[in-house]
């Protein structure tokens, strides 16, 4: 029986509050509006922003929430005026769309939509939600939400991917892989023949290392206190894997003398304000690019960096998403 225009009972893992553990819990799901898709979920990833901000007391405001921002589905029905999807379509969820037209999408220099600022809120655009659970309204994290069976998106959220994808495997492009990959491809723009240095060596910091041998680096080196990565990481394109713990100097003095001034390119990945300038420090003091990768610490951390980095050509940036316009 055919559920289109219909309300969905579902099952999703809900949180309700901030520290406590993800609820299984039946919950309804509206058929889309104008310009929105509903979605049944196949597959999603568990992302490192997921897990942080599930503890954060601030984010007791969105609760009742559906966490998960990487995904994968079909399409089970379109609301009004969606052109690009049509039900039975397989899709890539997008966390970070663009609308193409504000002034920040009409900007080639970022990825970040105005609309996209606004599900910060974790609600549709109309500042509502197409979700319910025990006659609560329920948040969807980023507007997303693939902790559940269902969901409703905007039409710009999805991108229909090939038919013979497997939707398991893929749903990390939707954030884990491409946040990786596209730092050194997009924000850091890797050169050929250079030097990048990876702290942490998670799935983004494998995806890092992807992006980099991808670009053409001749070395690149990936830094870890856990060595069981270390094989992994080789498999992927590193050339020479650290503990930092085994060396008899500061990382950064191991860099300064083994790539005579430093790496061309270094990538924070482990989400450590601490590590932030240690990766600076180990750029090459004349050019070196840093590139910080998602959340670091905690909501309002603050990162801690000795002004003397700056007395020089080094460079340190943010990268969302690898700055892909999705």
């Amino acid at each position: 029986m055919s559920t289109q225009g219909k309300v969905i009972r579902c099952k999703a893992a809900v949180l309700w509050k901030p520290g406590a553990p993800l609820a299984i819990e039946e919950i309804e799901v509206a058929p889309p509006k104008a310009k929105e898709v509903r979605i049944k979920i196949v597959a999603t990833g568990i992302c490192g922003t997921d897990v942080k901000r599930m503890d954060i007391e601030y984010f007791s405001q969105f609760c009742p929430i559906i966490m998960g921002h990487e995904g994968t589905g079909i399409v089970e029905s379109v609301g009004e005026e969606v052109s690009t999807v049509r039900t039975g379509d397989k899709v890539i969820i997008l966390c970070i769309p663009q609308c193409g037209e504000c002034n920040t999408c009409l900007n080639s220099k970022n990825n970040i939509c105005t609309a996209v600022r606004l599900s910060e809120k974790h609600l549709a655009s109309d500042g509502t939600s197409r979700i319910t659970c025990k006659g609560k309204l329920v948040h969807q994290f980023i507007a997303t939400g693939t902790f559940s069976e269902y969901t409703v998106l905007k039409e710009i959220s999805v991108a229909k991917i090939d038919e013979g994808a497997p939707l398991e495997k893929v749903c990390i492009i939707g954030c884990g892989f491409a946040t990786g990959y596209g730092a050194a491809i997009n924000s850091a723009k890797v050169t050929p023949g250079s030097t990048c240095a990876v702290f942490g060596l998670g799935g983004v910091g494998l995806s890092v290392i992807i992006g980099c041998k991808a670009a053409g680096a001749a070395r690149i080196i990936a830094v870890d206190i856990n060595k069981d990565k270390f094989a992994k990481a080789r498999t992927v394109g590193a050339t020479f894997c650290v503990d930092p713990r085994d060396l008899e100097k500061p990382i950064e003095g191991f860099f300064l003398d083994m790539l005579n001034g430093g790496a061309d390119f270094c990538f924070e990945v482990t989400g450590n304000t601490e590590t932030v300038a240690t990766a600076l420090g180990s750029c090459h003091k004349d050019h070196g690019v840093c590139v910080i990768i998602g959340s670091v610490g905690s909501w309002n951390s603050t990162i801690n960096i000795s002004s003397h980095l700056f007395f020089s050509g080094r460079t340190l940036k943010a990268s969302v998403l690898g700055g892909w316009r999705t």
